[in-house]
């Protein structure tokens, strides 16, 4: 079985970009009890600065090897990755939290809009199908009456900027540069969350169980989530990342529904729909297919070869 999956790195892609949804869905319970306790800018500072420092520490060879222009990709990405997370804070501040998950949710509408635009990666029928289904199931899941302010604004472009990281990931990363790209894009995000929350000054955790949630988080819904995005997006189309990312919200209900919260018949059709969408975007080519092509100009063996990869993982 293990040969098997290391002759198919797509599929193995997919199954550790779901544990990744897995850890982000389970981390709503933890940083919801977090930010209780302290700023959210301070928690986002702690968290993605050990996060990234962490990675650095572990494999620094990994980010001297990414070179000048590696580690220009890795901030430019890591800074739209921070603005994206501002946004979708303060955001927070001015609309429900449920309507905040379903927009941030349309990154899975953003990221082919904007490889169509800036990649000419143009979509197909089966991933429009599978983005539709899957907006639908993000809708049910947690829209309950939209009144469109500041609130929503923000939340809106902390998903076209979630969805940009997306396809900028995409356009930049390679097996070899996964690790090193994720530890600059981390200490990127660190860094601007600590100027972000500076004006006020940025407060140390002050009990245990608050450290806990600074080091469960770095380490597990971070750190590790970050370098399986960019070696699984070495793999993967950028669209089909952001589809298996709308798993994403299905973990959290199931997490906060075994935290003791009631699920009500719009979260289990909602979360039907997202599985939907995933399997529609898989049984086609969305998946299978790997990643979109690059600018650069492949030649007709390789990409012969590439379609024979594609039909050997269906």
């Amino acid at each position: 079985m293990m040969d098997g999956l290391r002759r198919r790195p797509r599929v193995v892609a997919v199954l550790l970009l779901l544990v990744v949804s897995t850890a982000w869905g389970a981390t709503f319970v933890v940083v919801k009890h977090a930010i209780a306790e302290t700023s959210v800018m301070d928690f986002l500072a702690w968290r993605f600065t050990l996060a990234g420092f962490l990675l650095v520490a572990l494999r620094p060879r990994a980010v001297v090897r990414l070179g000048w222009r590696g580690c220009a990709q890795g901030a430019l990405l890591g800074c739209v990755l921070a603005s994206g997370y501002v946004a979708q804070t303060y955001g927070l501040r001015y609309t429900p939290a449920a309507v905040s998950g379903f927009l941030t949710g349309l990154q899975v509408v953003f990221t082919p809009l904007i490889g169509w635009v800036l990649l000419r990666h143009r979509p197909g029928a089966r991933t429009w199908a599978a983005i539709l289904v899957a907006t639908t199931g993000l809708a049910v899941l947690s829209l309950r009456g939209v009144s469109f302010g500041v609130g929503e604004t923000l939340t809106v472009a902390s998903a076209a900027l979630f969805a940009l990281q997306i396809v900028g990931l995409g356009r930049w990363v390679s097996v070899k540069d996964a690790y090193g790209l994720a530890a600059v894009q981390l200490v990127t995000v660190g860094l601007v969350s600590l100027v972000a929350a500076s004006p006020r000054g940025v407060g140390l955790p002050e009990s245990a169980g608050m450290w806990g949630a600074v080091v469960l988080t770095a380490v597990a819904a971070t750190a590790f989530a970050f370098v399986v995005q960019s070696w699984a997006q070495s793999h993967l189309s950028a669209t089909a990342a952001a589809v298996v990312f709308t798993t994403e919200p299905v973990f959290a209900a199931l997490f906060a529904w075994i935290a003791g919260e009631r699920l009500g018949w719009a979260i289990v059709v909602g979360g039907v729909l997202v599985v939907a969408a995933m399997l529609v975007l898989g049984l086609g080519n969305g998946v299978a297919s790997g990643r979109e092509p690059r600018a650069t100009t492949a030649s007709a063996r390789a990409v012969s070869e590439d379609h024979e990869a594609a039909r050997a993982v269906v």
